[in-house]
């Protein structure tokens, strides 16, 4: 992981070179991640950021807290490590205007994800200057995905294979929701832990899932994103898991997503569940190389429209090391899909106040099509217990 990092980097560099970029200064977790191999578990939130500046002909140097800074050197290739201290000279601000220096030309950094104390220093100590995006270089790059970053998205499939089951397997008339969160957790942690060794970089990559679980069961599965309650499930209800921000290994973060039925379901329901189905096999099949994002959401909304639905949803959105990437699968975006990039294929549906339907699968796009890296029925489930 860790000479494809220093691989990456210098791709990034040649780029910053052909745009006239003298200095990048990379705040974003998942950048760093990408780009020099390590990242924290306390960041930016208790107004602690760490930076990460590459020049297109020189070493990279990361600036991070001098109470991380043995981690950091243990995880990164980078060897230029300066350090800061909350308080004193040789606070990040002095620090950073020092390795910046007095004349750093032309400035890239990602527009969109720059903390705000940050953004609040540039206008202060530079007023004036014209903060370039690097976001499209780095976005780019970051669109296709390398064998070895598929192998380790696969063992993040696998190990939301796991946690989808004990979620299964946790469900049942009058149990609690939270229960299934619980669940969730220890079988997801069980998994990632037998992928991972004590030794070298590895020592630093936590098993452990984490993340309030998003969960909502009955009347409100149309509420898309509330978190696991202790609501406990009745009879015929529907019961919604998505996994977005809970099925992640190593950085690399999937998106995941099943609906489950207590014992029984109304024909509305079934109704509602199999049209989000639908709609996601529809888009799935037209995905290949040469095809526009918009075409696989135009293949989903064909199938809503057919059965009298309306969504406001995206069909879905490239994954990776962050959240959402580039490119969506929603009206507008015409990129063209090519082999090796990674998508979250969603298909969704609510009813206000009454019910929804989901289902959720990542996918890679492979020379004739797609290969699944999440597996698990994409049916109607039903739980009788």
């Amino acid at each position: 992981m860790l000479e494809q990092a220093r691989q990456r980097t210098r791709e990034f560099q040649s780029r910053l070179g052909d745009a006239g970029i003298d200095l990048a200064i990379l705040t974003d977790e998942s950048s760093i991640a990408y780009l020099a191999g390590f990242w924290g578990y306390l960041s930016v939130e208790f107004g602690r950021p760490t930076f990460l500046l590459v020049r297109p002909d020189a070493e990279p140097q990361v600036i991070t807290p001098l109470m991380e800074s043995e981690m950091v050197g243990a995880m990164t290739w980078v060897e230029n490590i300066s350090t800061w201290e909350d308080t004193g000279a040789n606070r990040w601000e002095n620090v950073l205007a020092a390795a910046i220096g007095a004349n750093p030309g032309k400035i890239g950094v990602e527009l969109a994800a720059l903390p705000p104390i940050v953004r609040n220093w540039f206008d202060d100590q530079l007023p004036g200057t014209r903060l370039h995006d690097v976001a499209p270089l780095l976005g780019d790059m970051r669109m296709i995905k390398s064998p070895e970053e598929i192998v380790v998205m696969k063992q993040a499939g696998e190990i939301a294979g796991a946690m989808m089951q004990a979620a299964e397997d946790a469900l049942g008339e009058g149990r609690p929701e939270y229960e299934a969160a619980l669940a969730v957790i220890n079988a997801g942690t069980r998994k990632a832990a037998g992928f991972l060794t004590d030794k070298g970089w590895e020592a630093f990559i936590s098993p452990m899932i984490h993340n309030l679980q998003i969960m909502q069961s009955g009347t409100d599965t149309s509420m898309v994103h509330r978190r696991a309650s202790v609501k406990a499930l009745a009879k015929g209800d529907p019961v919604y898991f998505c996994f977005c921000n809970m099925a992640q290994f190593k950085q690399y973060k999937l998106g995941f997503d099943r609906m489950f039925f207590i014992k029984e379901l109304s024909d509305e329901a079934a109704e509602v569940q199999q049209t989000a189905i639908d709609a996601q096999q529809a888009a799935i099949a037209v995905m290949r190389p040469g095809v526009t994002a918009e075409s696989v959401a135009e293949a989903a909304n064909d199938v809503y429209h057919q059965r009298g639905y309306e969504t406001g949803y995206r069909t879905g959105r490239s994954i990776g090391m962050a959240y959402l990437e580039s490119p969506e699968l929603k009206q507008g975006d015409k990129t063209v899909l090519q082999e090796g990039m990674t998508f979250a294929v969603d298909g969704g549906i609510s009813v206000d106040g009454r019910l929804g339907g989901r289902i959720g699968d990542s996918v890679v796009v492979t020379a004739n099509g797609i290969e699944y890296i999440t597996e698990y029925p994409r049916k109607i489930i039903t739980v009788n217990r």
